[in-house]
């Protein structure tokens, strides 16, 4: 037990023996044991206090447990899910990739980030978004008022196509199970699709990304929001007012979740 924890316990026992003191001396009818009426209840509302202080301290510690079983649960589901497609070669991607890159962030994560695929940063690491477009998703979390280590960050595919070509429908296809099987495991209530392979293939669409951004869209149980890739924004500033809009709008809704 910890001392914080002996110290209150020690000071419930005090109060409630010194209670217990005074009502059986009272029964014996000791004249020279007394106590006024304000002093009883005072001493009576401090014991209630402490008892009501230690059941919030238990709940709250059986809540952070309860919350620490589910989040090491889906770490580790996301484990498995990892070292499943480890050793994929569904496609001749697992040719030329240096690394898979699986994604990363918290297991738990109420927002996550889905882009299109690894860069050639990305491949050399085995990590998502670590490159300047990474870099710049980076700013875009924090301006608002999130970490990278709260959110969780995937792609479609989870291994480079060679020159940063566009996915094909072929590769999309081989790697969506796996996107699937993460998203199942964390839950989140809201993903952002970074980009048009995200939103496209995440949402069955081919409707261009302005008229797919600036509103949520059903993903299952989730909401969605389509936005610009980062990638874009580096070719064209002129894109980052539009994804300040989205992401405003993601943080109005992620106060709320």
């Amino acid at each position: 037990m910890k001392h914080d924890d002996r110290a209150s316990a020690e000071l419930l026992e005090v109060l409630e023996l010194t209670r217990e003191f005074f009502e059986r001396e009272k029964t014996r009818g000791l004249q020279n044991i007394s106590m006024s009426h304000e002093t009883w209840t005072a001493l009576e509302t401090a014991v209630e206090k402490a008892h009501v202080a230690a059941q919030q301290k238990h709940t709250t510690q059986k809540d952070a447990a309860r919350k620490d079983i589910v989040s090491k649960d889906v770490a580790l589901l996301l484990r498995d899910i990892s070292a499943l497609t480890s050793g994929c070669e569904k496609c001749h991607l697992a040719q030329t990739r240096t690394n898979l890159v699986f994604g990363q962030g918290n297991p738990n994560a109420k927002l996550v980030f889905v882009g299109e695929a690894p860069g050639a940063d990305e491949d050399e690491q085995g990590l998502a978004f670590v490159g300047k477009a990474g870099q710049l998703l980076t700013k875009i979390i924090e301006a608002i008022k999130l970490k990278r280590e709260e959110v969780y960050i995937c792609n479609i595919l989870k291994c480079r196509p060679p020159g940063n070509r566009t996915p094909t429908t072929e590769e999309i296809a081989c790697c969506m199970p796996y996107l699937m099987k993460q998203l199942e495991a964390i839950n989140p209530p809201i993903i952002c699709a970074l980009g048009n392979v995200a939103a496209h293939t995440l949402l069955n669409t081919t409707a261009p990304m302005n008229r797919l951004r600036g509103r949520f869209h059903k993903f299952g149980q989730a909401l969605l929001m389509p936005t610009y890739h980062p990638a874009a924004l580096l070719r064209n500033p002129d894109y980052k007012k539009f994804v300040w809009e989205d992401v405003q709008m993601i943080q109005k809704e992620y106060e709320k979740v």
